[in-house]
């Protein structure tokens, strides 16, 4: 383990004496082990209340099992006590956490992101487009044309290419990923955990975090044009963000999601469909303990 200072998320799991109990954390807890969130709460309800009722303030981890098994029965409860125990061994590694969550404008990015960080604890939440945005006021637009458009626009400053959409899209990503892999290296180096989402994480270019952190990336999709173009009508405000700007250029942004999933598969990058957030970041919280299981392995 390197010497400096970590600052690692708080997670409300003990040793073998028993679990602290709070009941936000609690359920925080057994959502990042794959418990649905309605659950979650209803157990750590529960447990609060059994605690209570025994004169305890911690809980024995086959209490909470016993528990578990009654609200969610025993299959998907002892599959959730195996992941809660994925989670501590998650804690006793005091590493970083970097979940990096790509995917096409309109696929869920920011709603997903900010689900993971609550489950992990994560108050650190960005985005590449935040990245480009704080580009736009130091490179102009002659200079570094595109980075002053979206994503799916890009490609309208090289019409000239073979590919306009590809090449400019790509193009974008190169230089944002300049700053993506900066705050990448800071977060490590400070012991920080941070999620970070954006269309420019583009599988195959985005460089390996330098130092020890648990990372993992992943890619959302939404197979289904209806239901990805209605993304678009739920962000719909009138002003900054109108529903016709994507609409009109929605060929383009299924182009862009269709280059990040045939790069994904060619990298071994997972690839979730979000039909639904709290699924989807639920298997962004799987992937994060399976990552830290191997580590775990390799140390």
């Amino acid at each position: 383990m390197s010497s400096h200072p970590r600052r690692i998320m708080p997670l409300p799991l003990g040793g073998e004496q028993g679990l602290p109990y709070s009941r936000g954390l609690m359920a925080r807890t057994l959502m990042a082990s794959g418990v649905a969130p309605h659950a979650a709460y209803a157990i750590a309800q529960r447990v609060g209340d059994d605690l209570v009722h025994r004169g305890l303030e911690t809980v024995e981890l086959d209490r909470l099992e016993a528990i578990a098994v009654e609200t969610l029965g025993e299959d998907t409860a002892q599959h959730a006590v195996r992941r809660l125990r994925s989670y501590q061994r998650l804690r006793e590694l005091e590493l970083p956490i970097l979940i990096l969550i790509g995917g096409a404008t309109g696929t869920g990015k920011s709603t997903v992101a900010t689900e993971v960080a609550y489950r992990f604890g994560i108050t650190r939440v960005t985005s590449t487009d935040f990245i480009r945005e704080t580009m736009r006021a130091f490179f102009s637009r002659s200079f570094m044309p595109s980075v002053h458009r979206s994503s799916f626009e890009a490609g309208d400053a090289y019409q000239d290419a073979d590919d306009p959409l590809e090449f400019g899209f790509l193009q974008q990503a190169r230089n944002v990923l300049v700053g993506v892999h900066a705050s990448m290296e800071r977060a490590v180096h400070e012991g920080w955990s941070m999620v970070l989402e954006g269309v420019h994480l583009v599988p195959g270019m985005v460089e390996p975090a330098v130092g020890e952190a648990v990372v993992v990336s992943c890619v959302l999709t939404i197979e289904d044009e209806d239901e990805h173009a209605l993304h678009f009508f739920h962000r719909e405000d009138g002003s900054e963000r109108p529903m016709s700007k994507y609409l009109a250029r929605f060929d383009e942004i299924r182009g862009i999601q269709r280059l990040l999933v045939e790069r994904a598969e060619r990298e071994g990058v997972p690839v979730i469909e979000n039909d639904d957030a709290d699924s989807a970041a639920a298997a962004v919280a799987d992937l994060v303990l399976d990552a830290a299981e191997r580590i775990r392995e390799r140390v």
